[in-house]
This record gives C-alpha cells, sequence and structure tokens, in this order.
C-alpha cells in the first residue's frame, strides 16, 4: 500500500483561504472563499486571477460567521484550488485545517464528509487558530525570543466575521477564557460602505472594492502598517 506524499494545509476562513503545501514558510496561494456573478452572467464563477470585473457583482460563501454552512459550495471552492491552484491530488495527501473554536458537531461531520467522503484525503488534522498561530510566530523567532521564553501569549484572531481573544498557554489555548464576538472585517467594510454612500457615491452594491480600499487605505492609529 502507498503512502501519503503530500501534506496540505488549509486556513478555511470567512472570507480567505490561505493554502500551502508543508516545507513552504509562507502560504502558497490566498484566495477568495466565494464565488461571484457579474450582473451580465447567470453563472457562478471563481474569484482567483485579481482581473475580475467585480462591479456589482453578487457573492455568495459557504461560511458565514466562521463556520461552514454550504458544504456543497465549499466542495466547489476546493475542487478549483486543488486542481488549478495547488496542482495537488486530496487522494494522496493529508490535511492540516484550521477549526473555529465551539464549532458544533453537526458542523463537523460535514467538514468530516467534505475531507474524507468528497476527496478522500488520507488523514486530517483539525487545529483551533491561536494555537497555530502562536507557533507561526514562535517560529520566526529565535529560541532567545521573547515567546520562546515566555511560551505563552494572547491571540486576537480578527477573522472575517467574527473575533476570538485567546489566551496560549505552553501551545495550547485555554478554551475557558476564549471570549468571542460577532464583529469584525465585515462589519468594518459595511460601516464603510454606509459612511462613503452617506457622504458622496452609492457604493452599497460594490463589497469587494470598497473591501480593497479598507485593506490598503486603513489601519489602526498609532501602529506603523508592515
Amino acid at each position: 500500500m502507498s503512502t501519503s506524499t503530500n501534506l496540505v494545509v488549509l486556513d478555511n476562513g470567512g472570507g480567505l483561504i490561505k493554502a500551502g503545501i508543508d516545507g513552504e514558510h509562507d502560504p502558497f496561494a490566498i484566495v477568495p472563499n466565494c464565488l461571484y456573478r457579474p450582473p451580465t452572467s447567470k453563472k457562478w464563477l471563481h474569484l482567483y486571477s485579481g482581473n475580475e470585473d467585480l462591479t456589482s457583482a453578487a457573492m455568495r460563501y459557504p461560511v458565514d460567521r466562521g463556520y461552514l454552512i454550504n458544504p456543497d459550495l465549499q466542495h466547489k471552492i476546493w475542487s478549483h484550488l486543488f486542481s488549478s491552484v495547488l496542482h495537488t491530488n486530496p487522494s494522496k495527501s493529508s490535511l492540516i485545517l484550521t477549526e473555529p473554536l465551539f464549532t458544533a458537531p453537526s458542523i463537523q461531520r460535514s467538514m468530516d464528509e467534505l475531507v474524507f467522503k468528497d476527496f478522500n484525503f488520507w488523514a486530517l488534522y483539525l487545529a483551533d487558530s491561536a494555537s497555530i498561530v502562536y507557533l507561526y510566530k514562535a517560529s520566526r523567532n529565535n529560541a532567545n525570543g521573547i515567546l520562546s521564553k515566555a511560551q505563552q501569549s494572547l491571540v486576537v484572531d480578527l477573522g472575517f466575521s467574527f473575533t476570538h481573544t485567546s489566551p496560549v498557554f505552553h501551545n495550547f489555548a485555554l478554551n475557558y477564557a476564549i471570549r468571542r464576538i460577532d464583529l469584525s472585517g465585515k462589519a468594518l467594510t459595511n460601516y464603510l460602505k454606509d459612511l462613503v454612500s452617506f457622504r458622496s457615491v452609492n457604493i452599497m452594491e460594490e463589497t469587494f472594492i470598497i473591501n480593497d480600499v479598507k485593506e490598503k487605505l486603513c489601519g489602526l492609529w498609532g501602529i506603523d502598517k508592515k
């Protein structure tokens, strides 16, 4: 019997998917976790080239508030990701997948079916974002760095549609102390749309455009963007 040859890593967010193959220091691809449909088309299309005309385009997302709600749509997005972007065969690979904290068992079962039944991955490891972020940051520091010495941190995960604050101690998130609020990037984008539409031009249908403006031009006061 042959053994698994690849290890695929997916951070399956509500707005973006960060994907890579084991051994790479940074994600191989960062792609929108959605399909879009232009006003002149009846087909839902993949959003990967960066040259698409998104004016008044409709969007469909498989994830809402961090949790999988449409496995069929997620299947279409993953299929294109594996075949056309990562160029990997899931049936000959294992998968490391980020999972939101406090995921309901029914959603976990849907994800398991997607991973094993639909894509035939050899193995699956589910990881919470807080622990992964801590390990990733610690790996980029030397042995004498502050993270290596402290062995503890507070991870603030501002996602597409929610925010988690997670204390991490010795590589493990302390579940009893984790807090979640349903406010993050999507809400800020919608707020910016409201402001611009009220003061200038109506852009309520231009979510992707205003989100791009937000990411390129907005930031936290007093913190340099590097």
